[in-house]
């Protein structure tokens, strides 16, 4: 017996030995970031698009009519910069791009000529479907971008209005006073690789 207490205990020494080599590591190399199917150059230009979109959604909340004039004016020049010729897509879907992209310029164009905060928000409302449509086509596939609707947003005719976000959170820029958080998630757009 007391052999085999022996035996056993010399066996697990050997098997527990090993402890001065350190045990091996699988290391995992560096996998490549996530790479877009568009240029670089098509999406800067349609992240400055984005990103003065997202700056007028915010100036509709803080109801800050001047910040709604200058940004909208950034998102024309934004609408006219972009860089379609760089989009990796057949021609097609540039053209319908680039119209998505004219109707959305001349709707700003539209949008600040009104004088009334109401209207504003109506074409701010178009302006958000020309956006959506546009992100569709592309397939921008940098960031998600969330379709938001606002059921009771206008008393006349037809009453949703839709917004876009970078969070699913909501912030609605049609009634921002009386219904900030009311609103719904309808659609979210995510292409990134």
């Amino acid at each position: 017996m007391k052999k085999l207490i022996v035996a056993s205990f010399i066996l697990l020494l050997a098997a527990c030995s090993g402890g001065d080599e350190q045990a091996k590591v699988a290391t995992k190399p560096n996998e490549p970031l996530t790479k877009s199917k568009n240029s670089p150059q098509f999406n800067q230009s349609f992240s400055q698009l984005t990103d003065a979109y997202f700056l007028l959604k915010e100036n509709f909340i803080t109801g800050n009519d001047t910040a709604i004039i200058a940004t909208a004016k950034k998102l024309i020049l934004a609408a006219d910069s972009l860089q379609l010729k760089e989009l990796k897509a057949d021609s097609s879907i540039v053209e319908t791009a680039k119209s998505f992209s004219q109707s959305l310029s001349a709707e700003l164009k539209g949008l600040i000529g009104e004088k009334v905060l109401l209207q504003k928000r109506k074409s701010f409302n178009v302006v958000t479907d020309l956006v959506y449509n546009l992100i569709r086509t592309v397939q921008y596939d940098r960031e998600v971008v969330y379709y938001q609707r606002c059921p009771m947003a206008f008393e006349e005719g037809d009453p949703n209005a839709f917004w876009l976000s970078k969070s699913s959170d909501i912030r609605n820029p049609y009634h921002p006073k009386t219904m900030l958080t009311c609103g719904e998630v309808v659609d979210s757009l995510k292409y990134i690789p």
